[in-house]
């Protein structure tokens, strides 16, 4: 297994990328401790682990909430002895009146709003795990972004700037910690049309365009080589591989599971 002994924490964990990246670290061996806003849909997620035979617990944690960060991965510290993984997979905003939006008419607090909130969550959750996996001379820090991250995308508001400071950061963080052993990742996809989020901003930039949401996927799907999107299931795959020993050679650089559509 991959992840025999490992300890993960995964923010934002009863989300599809967050929910699909659980399963996929307890089924590898991980010891998972997931966090979300809503204790029922992360305790769904931990129970369902628990049930197939893996190790998990679940705990109400707002990772915009630099106290909760920090009391939950001190109890996570103090029962498990250390932290081997950090996943970051909020949805830090909603999306209505963000994206489907020219920027022209958007109002600047709706262009900074995800910014802000993206930036601070990943600074929190890193900072937190970083300081602890320091000690120990070990860990690996992950996170997950979309390909406007990279390709310029029109309508996106201030997402695809948020997801750009989000690489950035990565590239920071491995600048920093990667010389204490230290890996920061990120996982770049396509669009994942089985997020309930992804579902909710296609129908905005397919109003936006006046056309149909299944035309616009077709559209967005057209653009990879493969002619379909990244799957939750194929994000979950790497980021096991990318928290495993079996990736020791990876930090600061990106994931890319855009299916050709970016070149890095």
């Amino acid at each position: 297994m991959l992840l025999e002994n490992k300890v993960a924490v995964i923010y934002g964990a009863g989300g599809a990328i967050g929910s699909a990246v659980a399963r996929t670290f307890a089924h590898e061996g991980a010891k998972v401790y997931l966090t979300g806003r809503h204790l029922d849909s992360v305790r769904a997620v931990a129970n369902d682990i628990v049930k197939h035979g893996g190790q998990a617990e679940a705990a109400v944690v707002d990772a915009l909430d630099e106290q909760a960060v920090e009391t939950h991965i001190a109890s996570v510290v103090d029962e498990a002895g250390r932290i081997d993984v950090s996943l970051n997979a909020i949805t830090a905003v909603p999306q209505p009146g963000i994206q489907g939006v020219p920027l022209a008419e958007l109002p600047v607090e709706n262009f900074m709003a995800p910014i802000a909130g993206y930036m601070r969550s990943h600074f929190l959750t890193a900072r937190a795990a970083a300081r602890r996996m320091v000690k120990k001379g070990s860990g690996v820090l992950l996170m997950h972004t979309p390909e406007p991250a990279r390709l310029g995308a029109p309508l996106t508001g201030g997402m695809a700037p948020a997801w750009a400071a989000m690489e950035a950061l990565n590239r920071s963080l491995s600048a920093e910690f990667a010389q204490h052993g230290i890996r920061a990742l990120c996982l770049r996809s396509s669009g994942l049309p089985e997020t309930q989020t992804i579902d909710i901003v296609f129908g905005l930039h397919a109003k936006a365009m006046g056309i149909t949401r299944q035309q616009f996927q077709g559209f967005i799907d057209s653009l990879s080589h493969r002619k379909r999107p990244s799957t939750v299931a194929e994000v979950a795959a790497v980021a096991a591989f990318l928290a495993s020993d079996k990736a020791s050679g990876m930090t600061g650089t990106v994931a890319n599971l855009t299916g050709g559509l970016i070149v890095d």
